[in-house]
C-alpha cells in the first residue's frame, strides 16, 4: 500500500537490500536463488489476487451493515449512497 511504500522509501540501503532479500526468498519458487521473468509474473498475480480478495472483504463488511453475512439492497443503497439520500 501507499504506507508501506513511503515507510521502505525512508529505509537505509542495507534495511531495504535485507527486505527485498526476504521478498525474493518468497518469490524464488525453485529455490536457485534467481528470480525468473515467470517466477515474477506468478508472484504478481498472487499478490494481485490476495489484494482484490482483501478489497473485496472489506467492501462487504463496509456494505454489510447489520453484519449478518449478507448485503441487502438496502444496505448497499445506504451504504453506497446514504450520504446523498
Amino acid at each position: 500500500g501507499a504506507e508501506e511504500a513511503k515507510s521502505f522509501d525512508q529505509l537505509t540501503p542495507e534495511e531495504s537490500k535485507e527486505r527485498l532479500g526476504k521478498i525474493v526468498g518468497k518469490i524464488d519458487e525453485d529455490g536457485d536463488g534467481f528470480v525468473t521473468v515467470e517466477e515474477l509474473k506468478a508472484w504478481i498475480k498472487f499478490a494481485q489476487k490476495r489484494w482484490i480478495y482483501e478489497d473485496v472483504e472489506r467492501q462487504w463488511k463496509g456494505h454489510d451493515l447489520n453484519e449478518d453475512g449478507l448485503v441487502s439492497w438496502e444496505e448497499y443503497k445506504n451504504a453506497t449512497y446514504g450520504y446523498i439520500l
